[in-house]
């Protein structure tokens, strides 16, 4: 006869089963470290010119660059994927742990810098306010008079908003800005008139903390490709500057002038197809199984499209230097920055599912420990709200993602389903 075993008892719950406080959060990843491959060419002669006078942190300096760089230069130069054409628009979000990581702070700079390269630009083509699908299109409409410039930068400071917007019933701003990456071409599907752009070259630049985006990026859109287009980057304070800083007029003087013949290579091209030689065609045949490997969970949902990320950046990195040809240093400088940008979601979203129930269970079960929860005491902690079917669909959830598991324990008269963090278990083992 097999001897009776007590229910466990963790630090949510009393011996009486009852929960006894909130789960503490479950221990980060390392903060991402940006490889020095980053800073290659103008772009990071940029981020070395304005890092030592600022409380950015230079990342944010550099992918807003990045993304300024690829807007400024407009729809000509692109890379071609199959039947597939990627210019060179970019849709950075950096985000905080707090409101005082000098998000803005950084943005500022690049736009004073950029200004000083095409200033026709910069007060027509740079804006914020992004909260209907109506009002984007209306930015970069086909039947304006006189036409519009398809270039537009929108730089949003409370990107929580956008993602309250999108979970509005009915909202569709969300597959309109999936085709703003994708390709530009824009439409409204509304009887009376309706509104319609066709190759807009957008870019969006987002602010976020960290426990917005989490709390406000549904599950729709977290796997509806919505997340996967936008570079996640970890951004914080990099230094204090009681007095501020102030970058020589001398030094954006001459990034402004590297920058102008950037501009005006890119509108003497036209519509300039950017392809790597051979030497980068080797190395991208070497990383590309890596890039192209799908990953479960949230993390997974959020960097599915690190192939194309990479491309746009390698050739954004191409075209600073004034290059139709895209050469290791450019593959290797977006390689760089797309690890960035991976270790960021990796420490932004960690192990979530992106759904709901199954990520508070997560939360929950690495907040207990080796001890673990039974299926009683999840039920309790959920406030018995949640159908028993429902939990069980999120515990399976965790099982396959190798994120929980279950055992079975025997009590006085019966067995008990208690299920724990994989993580409780491996370092008990270790």
């Amino acid at each position: 006869m097999t001897a009776a075993v007590s229910v466990p008892v963790s630090p949510l719950f009393d011996r009486a089963g009852k929960v006894t406080r909130t789960p503490f959060a479950p221990s980060l990843p390392d903060w991402p470290v940006l490889p020095n491959e980053a800073l290659y060419g103008v772009a990071g002669d940029i981020v070395k010119t304005i890092e030592p006078h600022t409380e950015a942190d230079p990342t944010a300096i550099l992918i807003q660059a990045l993304a300024a760089a690829g807007n400024i230069v407009g729809p000509g130069p692109h890379s071609i994927v199959g039947a597939t054409r990627h210019t060179l628009n970019l849709f950075p979000v950096l985000v905080g742990e707090t409101s005082k990581s000098r998000k803005g702070t950084s943005g500022d700079e690049i736009i004073r810098l950029f200004s000083s390269v095409d200033s026709d630009w910069s007060k027509d083509r740079v804006t914020t306010g992004l909260s209907s699908a109506e009002g984007l299109i209306a930015e970069v409409r086909d039947d304006a008079d006189p036409p519009l410039d398809r270039r537009l930068l929108i730089v949003q400071p409370e990107y929580a908003g956008v993602l309250k917007v999108m979970t509005r019933e009915g909202n569709n701003l969300s597959p309109v800005l999936r085709q703003a990456w994708d390709n530009g071409n824009l439409r409204t599907l509304v009887k009376h008139n309706p509104l319609r752009a066709t190759g807009a070259h957008i870019s969006i630049i987002g602010h976020v903390t960290r426990p917005e985006l989490l709390r406000y990026l549904s599950d729709t859109e977290a796997h509806n490709g919505f997340a996967n287009r936008a570079l996640w980057i970890c951004v914080r304070r990099s230094k204090f500057l009681p007095e501020g800083g102030a970058v020589p007029a001398s030094d954006v003087a001459d990034l402004s002038r590297r920058l102008r013949e950037v501009v005006d290579w890119a509108r003497c091209a036209g519509s300039l197809e950017l392809k790597r030689n051979e030497a980068a065609c080797a190395l991208w045949a070497a990383v590309y199984p890596r890039l192209s490997e799908g990953l479960p969970g949230l993390l997974g949902a959020a960097t599915s499209r690190a192939e194309a990320q990479t491309l746009r950046l390698s050739a954004v990195y191409a075209a600073l230097d004034c290059s139709a040809i895209v050469r290791v240093e450019h593959l290797r400088a977006a390689l760089a920055v797309w690890d960035y940008c991976f270790a960021s979601a990796r420490f932004i979203f960690g192990d979530a599912t992106g759904d709901p129930v199954a990520d508070r269970i997560r939360e929950a079960l690495q907040g207990a420990g080796p001890d673990g929860l039974t299926r009683t005491q999840i039920r309790d902690l959920l406030g018995r709200h949640t159908s028993a079917d429902r939990i069980g669909q999120a515990l399976t959830q965790l099982a396959a993602l190798g994120i929980a598991f279950r055992r079975t324990v025997s009590t006085e008269g019966r067995s008990t389903e208690v299920w724990t963090a994989t993580e409780a278990r491996k370092a008990t083992e270790g």
